[in-house]
Order: structure tokens, then C-alpha cells, then sequence
């Protein structure tokens, strides 16, 4: 089986999780596999939590790329990943594993997925998912205060500490390296149309 590669590029609240779900929402059960970089976020246990919470998370050196790339791999050729589950509230990996099967199409989501030299070598075809960034803040307020258990002035202090700047200097660069723009992310039904079209080729030319 040859599998596709797709990498969903963004920034934090740009909808690329949103488009990511939704192709493989699209696509038959069974023919997608989904990959989150979020997943890799190193395992800092030696830290106390408080200390945890001070990290910088959205600096590259914060994930697991290489474990990634590795389980990239290993879905291309044919073998399943055990990727590591990640628990946003206590900045902490699970001590169990989620089981990834290997598919016609593997989607690979995240905000520096374009980022990694390593990782874009792996990528069919690379989007990046453009969102004006007012629209962006709203979002990652909402997400991290209803989802992740953050109030509302840690989320502002790790905005301006540490989002926005490593936004500016590795994410938005990233863009450069993007086969596919999609500007609104999951609200562009033409891009996901057009990128659902591709894949389901894909998927019938393997069956």
C-alpha cells in the first residue's frame, strides 16, 4: 500500500484542526489515518508542575519531532504507530499509547509541521491554513480557558510571552514551503472540496 502524506500547516486557532477533521471526516472509514504534532510534546516529569506551565510550547525544541517523523515512516510502510497521548491540563504524557493503523492517506496536523525540515521531506502535499489573526486570539481563548482548564490571564501572559513570538518567528515563515494556502480555515468549503477530491482519487486508485 502506498500512502499519501497530507501536512496541515497553521497557526494557533487558524482552523487547521478543523480542516484536518474534516477531511478525514470525508474520506471512507478506514482509508484516513490522523497524526497530531501535539502528541509529541516532550514529557518534562523531572519539572514541577508550576514549572511546567512556564515551558515554552510552542518553540520546536518543546516536541518530539523526531519520534514523529519515525512514526511517519513506519505508516508508510505499512506498520502501525503507538503515538503518545498528551494531557493539556497537567502538561504531561499518559502513560498509554493511542494506537495509529496505516491508511491510504495519513494526515499529519499541527503548527510547525511545515516548520521541520525533516517532517516536510515526509509531505505529498503541504497546506497551510491562513487565518487573520484577530480571529485566531478569539479562538485560542475560547479553546484553552473552556477546554484546557486556563484562566484567562495565563492565557494572555503565554500569548505575549511566548505564541506571538514564536509565531512571527517560525510558523508564519513556514508558509513559504505551503503547496496549498487555505485562508479560513474550515469555513472554505471550495479548498476542502477541491482537497477531498484529490485524496478520494487517491484512495480509488489504491483499491
Amino acid at each position: 500500500m502506498t500512502t499519501l502524506v497530507v501536512g496541515i500547516a497553521g497557526a494557533t486557532g487558524s482552523g487547521k484542526t478543523t480542516v484536518a477533521r474534516r477531511l478525514t471526516e470525508a474520506l471512507p472509514r478506514g482509508s484516513v489515518a490522523l497524526l497530531q504534532h501535539d502528541s509529541y510534546y516532550r514529557d518534562r516529569s523531572d519539572l514541577t508542575y508550576e514549572a511546567r506551565c512556564e515551558l515554552n510550547f510552542d518553540h520546536p525544541d518543546s516536541l518530539e519531532t523526531s519520534l514523529m517523523v519515525e512514526h511517519i515512516q513506519s505508516l508508510r510502510e505499512g506498520k502501525a504507530a503507538g503515538v503518545p497521548i498528551y494531557d493539556f491540563t497537567t502538561h504531561r504524557r499518559r502513560p498509554d499509547v493511542q494506537r495509529i493503523e496505516p491508511a491510504a492517506v495519513l494526515v499529519v496536523e499541527g503548527i510547525l509541521v511545515l516548520a521541520d525540515a525533516a517532517v516536510r521531506e515526509m509531505l505529498d502535499i503541504k497546506v497551510f491554513v491562513d487565518t487573520d489573526a484577530d480571529i485566531r486570539v478569539f479562538r485560542r481563548i475560547r479553546r484553552d480557558i473552556e477546554q484546557r482548564g486556563r484562566s484567562f490571564a495565563a492565557v494572555r501572559k503565554q500569548y505575549y510571552s511566548t505564541v506571538r513570538p514564536m509565531h512571527l518567528q517560525f510558523v508564519e515563515p513556514s508558509k513559504r514551503w505551503a503547496d496549498v494556502i487555505v485562508p479560513e480555515g474550515g469555513r472554505n468549503q471550495v479548498a476542502l472540496d477541491l482537497l477531498v477530491a484529490r485524496l478520494r482519487t487517491v484512495i480509488t486508485e489504491e483499491t
